[in-house]
């Protein structure tokens, strides 16, 4: 009975030395029987790269016509930001029209009615505050006006109560929080 071979064939799906390299490589390497783990390209995978004969062409797409994508839509070093204006007798109107609560129509009236916004005045911006703070006050002593952030505060000592010491020492500990 002749002992079958359990290990895979070494150079049968790899490159092997060969010529000079071959006895080099036995001379230097611990183990010669081991692969050199470089796959054979035409065993592993068919057909080969480059064998194909037609040549892969991107698919045309709104972006690949020149026509549709000018170059400053795509230059995003040149997107700064851009300027936003609003006027006072715009604020003024805004200021007005979202003053007072929406009206929600009830469920059966939504279809028939269709509320379209109406046209205001130009009114002053100061007028414009002083009739909405009038109707319905923005701030109370309850609800006080937003502060502007302050990430490192300033540190106010206050004085706690003493530590505990004898009634005659010369410098006491006082406690500051």
């Amino acid at each position: 009975m002749a002992a079958s071979k359990k290990a895979a064939e070494s150079t049968l799906y790899h490159l092997s030395s060969k010529g000079i390299w071959k006895t080099f490589r036995d001379a230097v390497v611990v183990n010669p029987e081991i692969s050199t783990g470089l796959p054979l390209p035409n065993h592993h995978r068919y057909p080969p790269p480059g064998s194909r004969p037609e040549k892969y062409s991107t698919p045309a797409t709104k972006a690949s016509d020149p026509a549709q994508n000018p170059y400053w839509k795509r230059d995003v070093r040149r997107v700064y930001p851009q300027l936003s204006v609003v006027t006072q007798s715009e604020l003024s109107g805004l200021l007005i029209e979202h003053s007072t609560p929406a009206s929600v129509a009830a469920p059966g009236e939504g279809a028939e009615k269709a509320e379209v916004p109406v046209e205001t005045k130009e009114v002053d911006l100061t007028d414009a505050i002083v009739s909405v703070t009038k109707s319905n006050k923005v701030y109370t002593e309850a609800r006080l006006p937003p502060a502007p952030p302050n990430p490192h505060p300033r540190w106010v000592p206050t004085k706690s109560e003493d530590a505990p010491h004898t009634p005659y020492s010369y410098w006491p500990m006082s406690l500051y929080h």
